[in-house]
């Protein structure tokens, strides 16, 4: 139970630094992570080598993928593709509906696999979007932004934690698919809905909650003072963010339905596609800004990705240090499930297990994985049915992702948001929807 304690007291730790003292995150997150290590008895040598190894394992994983995808967003801004998508956008969707129609396109039409591609390439676009709902559009976006991806995430094939879910449960995919397609896109609105009202009531406050990134800001500028006649085509200007999307799709699908091979594998790597669309973008830069301005944007982007790659990296490492100190067992082992549990009592615990582990991991995916392989040796035991049981752990799963993940840290720089901001939306909405989803979780039973 002490792991418990100290890893509380870390979170609690970062959250303070940051906003209490107005800490830099990188020098707060160091910390937190060096406390833990050492008040949780890893020792100082594995102390460094989880702060260094989930540094490490976090650039592996996602570093090119947030190189790529920023520098593309630049040279996007740059040239005014931005600008002409969400023109189109606003034509199509009045202004008030646009962040139900971002929380259900992101949920329902590109669930991803890869998260972290989804917030790369929906940030500039929510960001672009906010001034036509008016002084409170960036947050939410931003927070239609997150419920989209993580109710897609978990809910809906192929996102990682839904195929993960349903495989460690033994759930045909196509069951796990045909009660998440309802679940998902149904918890996304009503959580937009809710946080929308939330903002209503002053919830929001801008001069605290949003810290613009100069690199951004620059390339909207630019983005805004693009003529429209010098600016790409709606379809020139989609074209980038679309095809990479296509292509992980493609992969993602053939390794499912099993009829993948090196070459497709090839094509479906988020890497490969990304890198192909910041191709795309930078031929279509040089010929409607010039070599100049391509660069100068090419510039920008690179500031932006260090400072992102940074803080990033190291809130994978004190993801890291939580790991290493074998929390996930011991909470494992505060939980047993009883063959005589009632329907709803055990779908509560399969939510809570899921929840506290997110909360203590940082990881919606990890928490998914864990809570999925701590309840699948005794599900035989349990009166309900498998594909209720995961529908419970992906909906705890979602429980307030707050700054042990590396992808809130991503989602704040991202979006120009503080650290007290993102707690405001991206922290706030993953909450509400695991809140709102377990009841529908739970109505689930009655058809199952």
């Amino acid at each position: 139970m002490l792991i418990v304690l100290h890893t509380t007291i870390a979170i609690v730790l970062v959250i303070l630094l940051i906003i209490r003292f107005k800490v830099d995150p990188i020098i707060s997150l160091v910390l937190a992570s060096l406390y833990l290590g050492l008040a949780s008895g890893i020792g100082f040598g594995k102390t460094v080598d989880a702060i260094t190894g989930g540094f490490g394992d976090i650039m592996a994983k996602i570093g090119l993928l947030i190189g790529f995808g920023v520098l593309m967003g630049a040279l996007l801004h740059a040239m005014g593709a931005f600008k002409t998508m969400v023109e189109a956008l606003v034509r199509v969707v009045p202004p008030g509906k646009l962040p139900y129609a971002l929380a259900m396109a992101l949920a329902t039409i590109f669930p991803s696999i890869y998260v972290d591609v989804q917030v790369v390439l929906a940030a500039p676009v929510a960001r672009s979007s906010a001034p036509f709902i008016g002084k409170r559009g960036l947050p939410f976006l931003a927070g239609a932004l997150g419920t989209g991806i993580f109710c897609g995430y978990v809910f809906v094939i192929p996102g990682l934690a839904a195929i993960s879910i349903a495989g460690l449960l033994k759930v045909p995919l196509g069951t796990y698919l045909l009660y998440g397609i309802v679940i998902g896109p149904l918890t996304a609105l009503i959580t937009v809905w809710v946080f929308g009202r939330m903002l209503a009531m002053g919830w929001w406050k801008a001069d605290r909650d949003e810290e613009e990134s100069q690199a951004l800001t620059e390339s909207e500028q630019a983005d805004d003072h693009v003529a429209a006649d010098r600016r790409p085509s709606l379809l020139l200007s989609l074209l980038p963010i679309i095809v990479p999307l296509l292509m992980i799709a493609f992969g993602a699908f053939a390794e499912l339905l099993d009829f993948s091979n090196d070459v497709i594998a090839f094509i479906g790597d988020a890497n490969v596609a990304l890198f192909l669309g910041l191709v795309g973008a930078y031929v279509m830069a040089r010929r409607f800004i010039g070599t100049t301005q391509t660069n100068d944007a090419f510039a920008d982007g690179l500031h932006t990705t260090g400072e992102i790659l940074l803080v990033t990296g190291i809130g994978g490492s004190l993801g890291a240090v939580i790991k290493a100190t074998g929390l996930a067992k011991v909470l494992g082992g505060l939980f047993s499930v009883n063959e005589s549990a009632p329907v709803i009592l055990s779908i509560l615990l399969a939510w809570v297990i899921a929840a506290v582990l997110h909360l203590a991991i940082g990881s919606v995916s990890v928490a998914a994985i864990t809570a999925a392989g701590i309840i699948a040796p005794i599900l035989g035991s349990i009166q309900v049915e498998p594909v209720v049981i995961g529908l419970a752990i992906a909906s705890g799963s979602l429980f307030a992702l707050q700054v042990n993940s590396n992808f809130f840290w991503m989602f704040k720089s991202l979006l120009g948001l503080s650290t007290q901001g993102s707690l405001k939306t991206m922290t706030t909405v993953t909450t509400i929807a695991s809140i709102v989803s377990l009841p529908l979780a739970m109505a689930a039973a009655i058809i199952a």
